[in-house]
Parts: structure tokens; sequence; C-alpha cells
């Protein structure tokens, strides 16, 4: 009966010890790769970038938008990118663009009175490669936003600018660099 018990034990340990093992080499050569590839890659003749002033030519005007995507797009491709910024004519990539659209229409009524609000914000971008002028291209690209309709469209911007700037750069970013 002893000698069972320790034969019993003996085999869990070896079971135990067997299937350790087992896994162990399954898993230790079991590998998962996987990427996000976001951006296509940059041709290495390419090397810097030009983000000229993009102007806003929407009916309605919000002061702060201009300036502050100018600004946040070329902050991205710097961060993003191995570009290099320049102001010059000749630069390998040049991004210009304009605020086509900028306008709030109603999205809901409750009873008689307007429940909420959508902010559409349209961009133009006009891009150029110096480099390889088959690359060209001029693309709209449109946001919504939605808000309360309590809200004045000066407290909507104020609550939604880093938003609208945000989303816009990503945008703009995707559609000159990425392989979508």
């Amino acid at each position: 009966m002893i000698y069972i018990k320790k034969y019993h034990s003996f085999l869990r340990l070896v079971f135990i010890y067997l299937t350790g093992i087992t896994f162990f080499f399954l898993f230790n050569n079991a590998t998962c790769k996987y990427s996000f590839k976001d951006t296509s890659p940059i041709p290495v003749e390419v090397e810097n970038f030009r983000v000229n002033y993009l102007e806003n030519k929407a009916e309605y005007v919000n002061t702060q938008l201009s300036p502050n995507l100018t600004e946040k797009l070329k902050q991205k491709i710097i961060n993003t990118t191995r570009l290099r910024q320049t102001n010059a004519d000749d630069a390998d990539y040049d991004i210009s663009g304009y605020l086509s659209q900028y306008y709030t229409s109603t999205i809901s009524i409750s009873g008689q009175n307007s429940s909420g609000n959508r902010l559409t914000v349209g961009f133009h971008l006009i891009f150029k490669n110096n480099l390889d002028e088959k690359k060209n291209f001029e693309s709209d690209i449109t946001r919504t936003f939605d808000f309360d309709a309590n809200l004045s469209l000066t407290q909507a911007e104020a609550s939604l600018n880093n938003d609208i700037v945000k989303n816009l750069t990503d945008e703009i970013f995707n559609k000159i660099f990425s392989n979508w």
C-alpha cells in the first residue's frame, strides 16, 4: 500500500514535470507578432517639408482655428516623422490648404426647441510632392462636432476648439502619410 502511494506520487510528480517542460517549449518557441503600420515609408530622398499658413476661407471665421491648425500640423509632422521643417519654396513636401466650411445645423429637436446642434468643419488639402509630381493631390476633409443647443456658438467653440484642431490635424496627416 505504501509502495503504491509512493508510486502514484512519483507518477504525479513526473506528469507535472513533463507538462511543465512541454508548456515551456511550446510557448517559449511560439511567437505572436503584429504591428499597426500608420504611415507609409517616406522615401529616403524626401528630407524636408513646408506647411504654408492654412487660411480660413469659410463663410464664418473662427479666428483661432487657422493659426492653431497650422502650428499643430507642423508639430505633428516634426514629432512623428524624420522630416525637417523648412520655409523654402523648394521643400520636398509642400502642404497647403484652407478651411472651406464652418457652419452649424440643428440635429435634434425636443418639443418645439432645438436640443442639439452640429458644427461642421471642412478643410481643402493641397499636397505637392516636389520630387514626384505624380503623388500630388487635393482632398476635402469634413468633420462634425455635436454640442448642446443651450450653448452659443462661441461657448461651443471654446469647448470644441482643441478637438477640432486635433481631429483635423490627424485627418490631414493621415491623408498625406498613411497607406489607407
